[in-house]
């Protein structure tokens, strides 16, 4: 126990303590989006079921010294890979695939540790259960669930805010390399003590028939439907606030601790306890999904959805560890549920962003959870099964209520790796006379045009005359400006433009640019020069040689998420960069739920900046509430009645400390 125990606690938590070390290296590669942790969580579940078959293969195929030796070849294959840093030869130009760009890079860079890590978990079981016949052995993989939680859990609080990225990558190469020698250990003990203590239960028949087809496949649809809500309620979660280690390990962390209270002891999963919270929840989370109260309360949804996936998870990894079998046949269950892990996992990663046009996955995994909930409860008798029912109904009648909602007026309804995307047409405002169209990414409106009139060629929206950014456009009328805008949109910003300007447009989603160019009339309209940059803003700006930007426009948020690669000190060197000496850096910080005026100030404050803070809440229905944030190494431009008539006062928060790349902290400036 002094090597096995060890080993498979070292070996969890290295294999959970990667994933967001190395998914927030190349977050800022890939336009900081959800999709970038879905995407890895697809690499990392599919490498477990490719660790957990191996481990299936070689226990069944191969004797105990073909095994230690296979395995420890491996293992000293896997340290040519150390440290394990993404290589920057691996950033995107912006015309390739993500999710396969990303597959590859992971693959190339931390490939064959993480696939040993997988595989040690049961390897080292499969080992223990022969050595070790009289022992439990399925606490052991408690135990390797704890240790996953354990090193999730000490990642956004005790790494992530004090120690660097490089740090982080030598650390763990470190640790690996003391798994590594852990697991040899392990391994040889279990050659000299396999003679003599080899469990007639393990390498005899055993009195448990082999589990059926069937048996396997509920196995395989509860691992699925696990791995499915937890990664559709990250994506729910983090495109309205932000895409960061935090956000994403709080839903795992829950998701891992239902596997350890699961398989330690049956006494923490009651089948009567759980099932009516089961129903519960499913009906009221199908239900939120089509509710704009719950859509738009985040009080309401966070709680709904992250402590609703513990409870459902707690279902189907319940039911899990209640039909386990015999440790004979410990592999071909971990295979199986490894194999349910990664078809979620690859469904929602995937499939999903290209088979659906809006984020409908966390809705029919409800559905589908109420429909494998009447399979694995069919014995309970006709009340249960007939309450079954009623719940998946009112589950597919919400899930297709919310389907209506999204689809029904919308003129465009698209979805990809990085966004949903949905435009329609409101009815003619009474004061106008016109209506308008409006471009929509999650619950945010992000662009809007008047259908005809006068309106139709002005900035509306965020950009209006006394916002912050239209200030600095008029500070800046009387010369021809060169200006750049992160983030497209509905191309708002093209309204400024006049002869003689060069309006440069970067834009990471390609199906902005066609949405805004059917959609809207803004760019084509322009009297400006209007450039195209597809790709990440911020690796298109590092490979790209000084413009002398008048004007930088900050305002790449989906939906309300924040892209926080471009809010860093690393992001503000590099527009400093390409701004002229008397530019002006406009920050769109309008945000429901994060204060982010105090971090970019302290980053201007860092590089010897200027800034400031101008709210402006028009009462006209044309422009909405906004807040920008303008940065300059000029004082001279700020200080011009044109913007100092529109600064405001800031909520201080003391301390803020200087965002990186490497480190923020979302707590301090959250609004709710």
């Amino acid at each position: 126990m002094l090597l096995y125990a060890p080993t498979i606690f070292i070996s969890a938590f290295l294999l959970f303590l990667i994933q967001p070390i190395i998914a927030k290296q190349i977050l800022p590669w890939f336009g900081g989006s959800a999709s970038v942790w879905t995407t890895a969580m697809v690499f990392f579940q599919v490498t477990l079921l490719a660790g957990y078959a191996y481990c299936d293969v070689v226990t069944r195929l191969l004797n105990r010294r073909t095994q230690v030796i296979v395995h420890i070849v491996l293992l000293v294959a896997s340290l040519a890979f150390l440290p394990v840093m993404a290589d920057a030869s691996w950033k995107p130009l912006g015309t390739e695939n993500p999710s396969v760009r990303i597959i590859g890079l992971l693959l190339a860079t931390i490939g064959l540790p993480f696939f040993l890590l997988s595989s040690t978990g049961p390897l080292v079981q499969a080992w223990f259960a022969r050595s070790f016949a009289e022992r439990r052995v399925y606490r052991l993989f408690a135990l390797s669930n704890l240790a996953s939680l354990l090193g999730l859990v000490a990642y956004p609080f005790l790494i992530e805010p004090w120690i660097t990225m490089d740090h982080q990558v030598l650390i763990w190469s470190v640790g690996y390399a003391i798994f590594a020698i852990s697991c040899a250990g392990a391994a040889y003990s279990s050659l000299s003590q396999g003679a003599s203590k080899i469990a007639a239960a393990i390498d005899e028949p055993a009195a448990e028939a082999p589990p059926s087809v069937g048996r396997m496949a509920i196995w395989v649809a509860l691992a699925a439907l696990g791995s499915l809500l937890l990664l559709a309620t990250t994506n729910h979660i983090t495109r309205d606030i932000a895409s960061i280690p935090f956000l994403w390990i709080v839903p795992l962390s829950l998701y891992l601790l239902t596997f350890v209270l699961c398989f330690d002891s049956d006494r923490w999963y009651r089948r009567w306890l759980f099932l009516p919270l089961v129903a519960a929840i499913l009906v009221a989370s199908a239900w939120g999904l089509q509710s704009s109260s719950v859509t738009y309360n985040i009080k309401i949804s966070l709680p709904l959805y992250v402590l609703g996936m513990f409870v459902l998870c707690m279902f189907a990894h319940g039911e899990l560890a209640s039909d386990r079998p015999a440790p004979k046949y410990l592999t071909r269950f971990y295979l199986m549920v490894s194999l349910g892990g990664a078809i979620g996992g690859l469904f929602v990663g995937l499939i999903a962003p290209y088979v659906f046009p809006d984020y409908f996955e966390l809705g029919l995994g409800y559905v589908l959870l109420a429909l494998v909930a009447i399979a694995v409860l069919r014995s309970r008798g006709v009340v249960v099964m007939g309450a079954a029912a009623g719940v998946s109904i009112a589950c597919s009648v919400f899930f297709a209520l919310h389907i209506h909602g999204e689809v029904k007026g919308s003129r465009v309804l698209v979805r990809n790796f990085y966004a949903t995307l949905q435009t329609h047409d409101t009815n003619a405002d009474p004061a106008v006379g016109f209506g308008t169209r409006v471009l929509i990414d999650g619950v945010i409106i992000h662009g809007e045009q008047y259908l005809d009139g006068p309106l139709r060629t002005q900035p509306v929206t965020y950009y209006g005359v006394s916002s912050g950014v239209g200030r600095v456009m008029d500070v800046k009328r009387e010369e021809p400006r060169k200006v750049a805008v992160i983030g497209l949109g509905a191309g708002t910003m093209a309204a400024f433009g006049k002869a003689g300007d060069e309006y440069w447009f970067y834009e990471i989603n390609p199906q902005i640019f066609d949405v805004a160019d059917t959609e809207f009339s803004y760019l084509r309209d322009s009297k400006a020069t209007v450039m195209r940059v597809l790709g990440d803003a911020r690796l298109s700006l590092e490979r790209e040689e000084g413009h002398g930007f008048d004007v930088m426009v900050i305002d790449a948020f989906s939906s309300d998420s924040v892209p926080m690669h471009l809010l860093s000190a690393e992001a503000m060197e590099v527009y400093l960069k390409h701004l002229a000496p008397d530019g002006v850096i406009a920050f769109n910080v309008t945000n429901r739920y994060l204060n982010l005026t105090p971090p970019i100030q302290r980053i201007a404050q860092e590089y010897g900046l200027v800034s400031t803070y101008v709210s402006d809440e028009p009462t006209d229905r044309i422009h909405y509430d906004s807040e920008f944030v303008l940065v300059t190494r000029d004082p001279a431009v700020l200080n011009d009645p044109r913007i100092a008539g529109g600064i405001s006062a800031v909520e201080e928060i003391p301390n803020i400390g200087v965002w990186t790349d490497n480190f923020n902290n979302l707590f301090r400036i959250r609004r709710f």
